[in-house]
């Protein structure tokens, strides 16, 4: 349900945050409630409980996106209490004795909702379609599990397993096992130290009446903020809430007040973790102020110095030096003071002395090589793209403000961006020197020392003092009020063919609109290549695809990524084995720049040997550090297992060391050639969707792309229903605490079959989230598994012959756990397959599928990536629209012969993965 833990990163690009248009008109105030300051379209409210209400009204996009925020998360946990924040955030699911069933009545209404635990607070968010409805009964279900959620001992119960299968699967990761250790050594006593998910022996045997205690300690009006964006009535709303959470009584006894400060640190540290892998990784961690104090500002612009790819120096030196494979930075941005780290991954036979060594030196070698002013311009230039992006999108906003309010109050946000452009190189270079010191890191070493070097870390101003007399900037302009239905997609798209002598031609969808920001998306899908001429060129089509955005154009890499930042454009540019494509997301103004300068990249690349090794490295990397993870050993087997090709196929399933011998062997010109035998823009798909001017963006596209052919002409591979004899295995794993299942029967289905539907609706039942039948059983009521669902996967093709459809199944679960997995899987497979799907599940599957669907189409990317899977398979909004209407047409008698057509429980394929050794061993072995 939630990460236990966030990495460390910027808080620029953590912040996901869209700012809208001031209200209209003053807003009355419910009784007892109270005005609060209005920043760049938020206004804060208080009701007489203590309750704080941000409003962020926007009409441009049909959806609301509700979070309520609690100041609770790790930090706040006592001794004995480790993981207390996070178990209660699953225990609020489990109902009140209002809401008994709230996965199931969020499903109903196609509410998308989850909830996170972090270092300083939780989460509660749910998103829809905007509806008066839906937005009164999330109010009232928020503050129903405020105050009265059962926090029952059979729920706890039942639950634990699923928790403590969330913390194996963590375990999995050597780089979150390698963060929470260095993490847990820089800090002596404050609780930022100890993991979010908590120690095992605490979460297992914490005792109910102390869980409620927390509960009722914590989850009070007071302790919370509700954040309300989307296309919202503030009068309405801040009224609706008010009927919901006024009648909330604040405690008499105050919050708890923790005062404990983390000393100064007085030597280097050290950690090391030995646990079966194939990676190596460094971690270099130094304590810095909190985000309330001067110089968290230049620590962020010195993360974005350091850590950037691929102009940083951290990158520039380790991974284009060929010492490592990746590099990351992220500097904590935190109530309290947080950690500046940074980390490198290397091959298993990588020198990791040698990188250690030029790591720190990188790292605390600041004063010898000083961060230049155009290192700190380029820095602050992508961080103010990352925060103008964020502007455009409204939907993020709830979210976005979390960690502010956890930090004191949300305006800290504004302040922060604004502080950050009065950054220069004087202060990054100072931030530099004073915190990153040998004497304040943790690697992990502890030398005693004559002379200690101690960095105290200064006190930071409380929120109100840092924000005394802010005012903030002016709000972003709002774009139109748009309708995203099927019909009026289709009425306001026009499609054109230019006709280019290749195939069917380019074909173009273009569908303008007045954004936010004046954003607009394009996509871009560019076909070339047959099987035939396709054997044999499987490696050099994937990795000639991975080398477009590394040089060309007279461009390096790295130039390449800070033009694409002047022109605030995150953009993708890249190919595979049948198709060339251009992702972008920009603005109006620079369009017509960002598409040229990504036409060039495909058809000019350089292919820079230094880049290829570099590529190469991380991909071998990559590979070999999936030999012993559970889920690449049991989706190899499967792939393998059902993969209905013949040798030399360019669709052939190869084994990890077959794809190993292949990217060892490949040569850069291969990848050239690649590029020069089949590269062509003259038949494929062009979506754009936004902010744009159709004429003028038509002849660019004519002139760029219609008149490059490929050299070898488009043909799709056809793809049929192969009958796949069931088998079962099992895949030994050493040292994986977190076990998984993977099960897959093969189905004669395509998309414009009768029964897809019907199918479709009878998955969504099965394993569509934790509220479905297999959610139900395996997570809810056994509490097995953190983490299971089904997927159902129908074919496509133009001429409506290729059905190779499949049916799956995918769990995680202790290794000790799986079989018991497997047995309820079976289970709930035999009971759908005889006994098919009730009414009740009916009519609620159907609601949520077609919210789902409702709101999916209110994101410009989607809608870019639905027209242009109408133009690639001849097809108009009209086929949404009948689906549509096909899901509300079902009866339980359609669902459930569709059911006994397709669904075969013993035609299922079962791999399982995980330590079966270790977990066959009694317990005081372990």
């Amino acid at each position: 349900m939630s990460a236990p833990h966030r990495l460390a990163v910027p808080l620029a690009l953590a912040l996901s945050l869209a700012l809208a248009g001031v209200h209209a008109e003053p807003v009355r105030l419910p009784q007892g409630a109270s005005a609060g300051p209005c920043v760049e379209g938020i206004c804060e409210y208080r009701l007489g409980n203590g309750l704080r209400v941000l409003l962020f009204p926007d009409a441009s996009r049909p959806t609301v996106t509700l979070n309520l925020v609690y100041a609770v998360g790790s930090a706040q946990e006592n001794y004995g209490e480790t993981g207390m924040a996070h178990l209660l955030e699953h225990m609020l699911f489990k109902g009140t004795p209002t809401n008994r069933d709230i996965p199931a009545q969020m499903k109903k209404r196609g509410i998308d909702y989850n909830a996170t635990t972090t270092l300083d607070h939780t989460d509660y968010y749910a998103s829809f379609p905007a509806d008066e409805a839906t937005l009164d009964w999330v109010l009232a279900l928020e503050a129903d599990r405020m105050v009265h959620s059962d926090i029952a001992k059979a729920d706890l119960d039942s639950e634990m397993t699923v928790v403590r299968n969330e913390m194996e699967s963590g375990e999995n990761s050597p780089l979150r096992a390698l963060y929470e250790r260095v993490r847990s050594t820089a800090y002596l006593w404050h609780h930022y130290g100890q993991s979010t998910i908590g120690a095992r022996s605490d979460v297992e045997a914490v005792p109910i009446e102390r869980l409620r205690g927390y509960y009722r300690t914590w989850y009070r009006p007071d302790n919370a903020t509700l954040v309300i964006a989307g296309r919202i009535d503030p009068q309405r709303t801040l009224a609706a809430v008010a009927r919901s959470f006024a009648a909330v009584a604040k405690p008499a006894q105050p919050l708890p007040a923790f005062y404990t400060r983390e000393p100064a640190q007085d030597g280097e540290r050290e950690v090391t973790v030995r646990r079966v892998g194939d990676l190596r990784l460094l971690m270099s961690a130094y304590h810095t102020p909190a985000i309330t104090h001067a110089d968290a500002a230049p620590l962020a612009v010195l993360d974005d110095v350091l850590g950037h790819i691929p102009g940083g120096r951290l990158h520039k030196a380790l991974v284009a030096g060929g010492l490592a494979e990746s590099v990351g930075v992220g500097a904590d941005a935190l109530r309290d003071p947080g950690l500046f780290s940074a980390q490198v991954a290397l091959a298993k036979d990588g020198d990791s002395a040698k990188a250690q060594q030029l790591l720190l030196a990188q790292l605390e070698g600041i004063g010898a090589q000083p961060v230049s002013a155009a290192e700190v311009d380029a820095a602050k230039q992508r961080i103010r793209n990352a925060y103008e992006q964020a502007y455009t999108n409204v939907s993020g906003v709830a979210m976005g403000l979390s960690d502010p309010i956890a930090a004191g109050d949300w305006r800290l946000y504004f302040q922060f961006r604004d502080a950050l452009e009065k950054v220069d190189a004087d202060a990054v270079n100072r931030v530099a020197k004073t915190y990153l010191r040998a004497s304040n890191r943790t690697l992990g070493r502890f030398e005693p020392s004559d002379k200690p070097d101690r960095v105290e870390v200064p006190q930071a101003p409380d929120a109100a003092s840092a924000l005394k007399g802010y005012v903030g900037k002016a709000a972003v302009d709002a774009g139109e009020q748009f309708d995203p239905s099927p019909a009026n997609l289709q009425a306001r798209t026009q499609t054109v063919t230019i006709d280019t002598g290749v195939g069917r031609g380019l074909k173009l969808a273009l569908l303008p609109k007045k954004n936010r920001g004046g954003t607009v998306t394009f996509s871009a899908n560019f076909r070339f290549g047959d099987e035939a001429s396709l054997r044999g060129r499987e490696a050099a089509g994937s990795l000639a695809g991975s080398m477009l955005m590394r040089g060309g154009a007279g461009l390096s890499r790295e130039q390449i990524d800070a033009r694409f930042e002047a022109l605030k454009t995150t953009a993708r540019v890249g190919g595979g084995l049948q198709s060339a494509s251009i992702g972008l997301h920009t603005r109006r103004e620079q369009l017509a720049d960002a598409v040229a300068l990504a036409a060039q990249l495909l058809r000019q690349p350089a292919f820079p040997e230094t880049e290829f090794e570099q590529l190469r490295r991380q991909a071998i990397v990559g590979l070999e550090s999936q030999r012993r993870e559970p889920d690449a050993l049991a989706g190899q087997a499967l792939a393998k297992h059902f993969d209905p090709w013949p040798a030399g196929h360019p669709l052939r399933a190869r084994s990890l060391d077959e794809s190993l011998a292949q990217i060892k062997a490949i040569k850069l010109d291969e990848l050239r050639a690649f590029h020069r035998d089949f590269y062509g823009s003259a038949e494929g798909e062009i979506a754009v969707v936004g902010d744009f001017d159709p004429e003028t963006l038509k002849r660019q596209l004519q002139a760029l792309f219609a008149a490059w052919k490929p050299g070898h002409a488009f043909a799709p591979i056809a793809t049929h229903y192969t009958a796949v004899a069931p088998e079962q295995r099992r895949l030994e794993t050493p040292d994986k605490a977190n076990g998984v299942l993977i099960a897959r029967a093969n189905v004669a289905l395509k998309e414009t079959d009768a029964d897809y539907p019907a199918l479709v609706a009878a998955n969504y039942i099965l394993g569509g989230g934790m509220k479905s039948r297999l959610g139900d059983r395996i997570r809810r009521k056994d509490g097995l598994s953190y983490g299971v669902g089904s997927d159902l996967d129908a074919d496509s093709s133009r001429d409506g012959r290729d059905d190779a459809g499949s049916w799956s199944v995918q769990a995680i679960a202790a290794p000790q756990n799986l079989d018991k997995v497997e047995r309820a899987m079976r289970e709930e497979l035999t009971r759908l397959a005889e006994g098919g799907v009730a009414a009740d599940e009916l009519r609620d599957a159907v609601s949520g599928l077609l919210t789902q669907r409702e709101q999916a189409r209110a994101s410009d990317a989607t809608v870019a990536v639905l027209l242009s899977r109408n133009l690639f398979f001849d097809r108009t909004m009209q086929f949404s629209a009948d689906l549509d209407a096909k899901f509300k047409a079902l009866t339980v008698e359609s669902v459930n012969a569709a059911i006994k057509r397709s669904l075969k429980p013993q035609d299922f394929s079962v791999y399982l993965a995980g330590d079966f050794a270790a977990g066959d061993k009694p317990a005081a072995a372990k």
